[in-house]
Formats: C-alpha cells, structure tokens, sequence
C-alpha cells in the first residue's frame, strides 16, 4: 500500500464547484482507502495498491469528469515526493518567513534552459527556484500582490499548474506521513 497526494487544479475557484464529501465518495468508489481531503480547494490524501502516480492522475481526472462533469486538472505526487519536496525548498535555509512560501506544481516538467530563459515580473524582494517539477516561491509582500502567479507560469512554461501555500504543503505532509 502506497499513499499519494492529489492536487486538483482551480477546483471551487473560478467557478467550478466541487464538494470534498462528494469528492471523497468518488475516490473511496474507485478503491482508493484512507481518502481524506485538506480544505476546500482540491488537496485529497489517499493510499492505493497501484504504485504509479501517473494512472492515478488518469483515474482520478476520469472520475470526476464522468461523476461531476468537470474538467479538472489532477496532478498526483507520491507522499515520499512531496515531503522531499518540502525539505528541499531552497528559501527554507534562508529563513525565509514561512507565510511567504509557496509552490506552484508544475503538471509536465520543464527544462532548466526554459526555466532560465524566463523574464519574470518579479516585484523587489520576490523570489523564484525550479525544484522537482515545480516552482518554489518566496513572496514577501504576499501571493495576491505578486504577478509571480500560477497563470504566469502556466502562460510561460506551457504547462498547466497549481499553487499552494507553504502551510498547505506542510499540511499535506503531515497528512501522509504517517502513511509514507
């Protein structure tokens, strides 16, 4: 038994509206077990037999579509990966405030000569690092004040992402650690 994290891409946001009780009955359907979800915006903890993340991504994506009608993004990360993820955040070793972390999830990965080539409209103070197919963010003056946005990485990279907080990433963790 392995245990996974999905992030689910712009779910009860822009429109689209998915409960996580609704949402938990799809997965637990599919035999996914110990299905918990963290907050309102897509972050399911699940454990399955299947090791591969990239079928469950498939599952998972044609699931809701077919239950929900929805056309949603998932991205699945072993819990392993992500907590490595988490301790490999570069800005961490710089003492950086924890609210001012965050990390765009990146769904294909990218070349660090694309990476390099970018032109960010990084406000003063703001920074950025490739890790694991994703983006780390440090954000002083906050997520909603930064052009540094899960749409400027989309738009730029040409791949579809997903943000979260550094305390949602914790969260996560700490959710499928015990699992992991």
């Amino acid at each position: 038994m392995s245990t996974f994290v999905a992030l689910l891409r712009a779910v009860n946001v822009s429109g689209v509206k998915l409960t996580m009780a609704e949402l938990r009955s799809t997965l637990e359907a599919l035999g996914l077990t110990d299905v918990q979800t963290y907050v309102q915006s897509g972050n399911v903890v699940f454990d399955a037999t299947e090791d591969d993340p990239a079928a469950h991504t498939s599952v998972i994506q044609s699931a809701i579509t077919a239950a929900f009608g929805l056309d949603v993004k998932v991205l699945v990360i072993g819990a392993a990966d992500l907590a490595r993820i988490a301790r490999t955040n570069p800005f961490l070793d710089a003492g950086a405030d924890l609210r001012t972390l965050h990390a765009t999830f990146l769904f294909e990965p990218v070349t660090e000569e694309a990476f390099a080539a970018l032109e960010p409209p990084a406000r003063e103070g703001e920074q950025f690092a490739l890790g694991e197919q994703l983006v780390y963010l440090h954000l002083p003056h906050g997520y909603g004040r930064s052009k540094l946005s899960n749409a400027y990485f989309e738009r730029t990279l040409r791949t579809p992402a997903t943000t979260r907080n550094w305390r949602t990433v914790t969260t996560l963790v700490e959710l499928s650690s015990p699992h992991a």
